[in-house]
């Protein structure tokens, strides 16, 4: 009985973060056909894109004052059912205000599913005593990939049908997900608190070793402090520090999620059915890095295995960059997943040791990182392209690698929590 409720949380939360890939991939992958079928051009997308990731923001910013008031599943649920109405919304645009307007919905239901869902990831990972938050973002790997493939079968149906048909699909995903896994999500996501049995029925934490920080090794720090009050201080230089990471493996992200398929199409004259494998490959990438994460980080630590595989991301990038072929990107591409898929579940597991009491509250802070990198991902290396072309573009990302590094010793340890507050 106690097995099953936990394994009933993972599959929730795993279908949650699956639900939200495959709708962002769906999306992202549909654009070439948006364009087609609306006329809307580059640098227009990349100012939706700039306005995506602000009202993303505010959805996350939305998901943890839900998370307050009633609980982060509570978030999961509306954020999905939001992202059904705006993913049909855009399958039914057939200009540009009314596609823009269907960006404003399905934006702030993806801020609220990414924040609530991080908050469900973060709490049951601690709840559990082991490292599998990478596990959890690999069920959204999977799902993108699914989507991108998807994307590239529906592509025989023509420019605009194929599209339209992958967001429809979309749009069953997240209603079905949203309608079916609410009673196995954690109802509380702050520490000792009441959960239906599931965090009675863990596995003990590990307890630590003379030597070693508490999670360096597991990839996540005991949760045996006693329970302090809510409004605990805020973590404020942790915050700033582990998002500054996220924010990069963002940019890393947005950047191939928004442009690769329209590089392939676009500049290097791939096919319909070949432009969208630059992104399968890529999230094929994360999705092996994911699925070996967790028993990597409990055997080497957070910092060994994330300072091998940023360095192969930035490698991968300079290949997009400065070798203009399709074969050339779509392995260049596959080599930045290796990195992104290792240093947002990273980061988040570090993150998530700053301040248990407000497990929520750090969680979608660090969660508005997420549409900075999307900012400059996205946004600064569309307007880019207006000049240089979308190639010498993804030297933004590469570039922005190399100081993050510094930022990957600090994964080691677990950061105090008496830090500058914020309310």
């Amino acid at each position: 009985m106690q097995d099953a409720a936990v394994r009933r949380a993972q599959v929730a939360v795993g279908a949650a973060y699956a639900a939200q890939g495959f709708g962002y991939a769906t999306v992202v992958t549909a654009l070439p056909g948006l364009k087609a079928r609306t006329g809307i051009e580059d640098d227009t997308i990349a100012l939706v894109l700039l306005m995506g990731a602000l009202l993303a923001a505010a959805g996350s910013v939305t998901a943890e004052r839900v998370a307050r008031r009633w609980s982060s599943r509570t978030g999961v649920v509306v954020g999905l059912l939001a992202q059904a109405v705006g993913l049909a919304s855009v399958a039914a645009a057939t200009s540009v205000p009314p596609l823009v307007a269907s960006f404003v919905v399905f934006a702030l239901g993806l801020g609220m599913v990414d924040a609530s869902s991080n908050m469900q990831g973060v709490a049951l990972q601690h709840r559990v005593g082991r490292s599998i938050l990478s596990t959890l973002f690999a069920c959204l790997t999977v799902a993108a990939i699914l989507a991108a493939l998807t994307q590239s079968g529906l592509a025989r149906f023509g420019a605009t049908t194929g599209p339209v048909t992958a967001l429809v699909v979309a749009v069953v995903v997240a209603a079905a997900v949203a309608l079916t896994v609410r009673p196995s999500l954690l109802p509380s996501t702050t520490p000792h608190a009441p959960s239906a049995g599931v965090h009675d029925d863990v596995e003990a934490a590990p307890h630590h070793v003379e030597g070693i920080a508490p999670g360096a090794r597991t990839g996540v720090a005991p949760p045996d402090a006693p329970a302090v009050p809510a409004r605990t201080p805020l973590p404020r230089a942790g915050i700033w520090l582990f998002g500054a990471l996220v924010a990069v493996a963002f940019v890393v992200d947005s950047a191939v999620s928004s442009w690769s398929t329209i590089y392939l199409h676009d500049e290097l004259l791939a096919s319909g059915t070949v432009a969208p494998l630059g992104y399968a490959a890529y999230q094929g990438a994360v999705l092996l890095a994911r699925l070996a994460g967790d028993p990597l980080v409990r055997r080497y630590g957070r910092v060994r295995v994330a300072a091998p595989t940023g360095a192969v991301a930035a490698v991968g990038l300079f290949v997009v960059a400065l070798v203009p072929s399709p074969g050339a990107a779509v392995v260049g591409f596959a080599l930045a997943g290796i990195g992104a898929g290792t240093l947002v579940p990273l980061a988040f597991s570090a993150a998530g040791e700053l301040a248990p009491a407000r497990l929520d509250d750090v969680v979608a802070r660090i969660n508005l990182f997420n549409y900075a990198g999307a900012l400059l991902g996205a946004v600064v290396i569309g307007l880019l392209s207006e000049v240089t072309g979308l190639g010498p573009a993804f030297l933004v990302p590469a570039l922005m690698l190399v100081p993050a590094m510094a930022i990957v010793p600090r994964l080691a340890v677990r950061a105090p929590a008496r830090t500058s507050a914020t309310p």
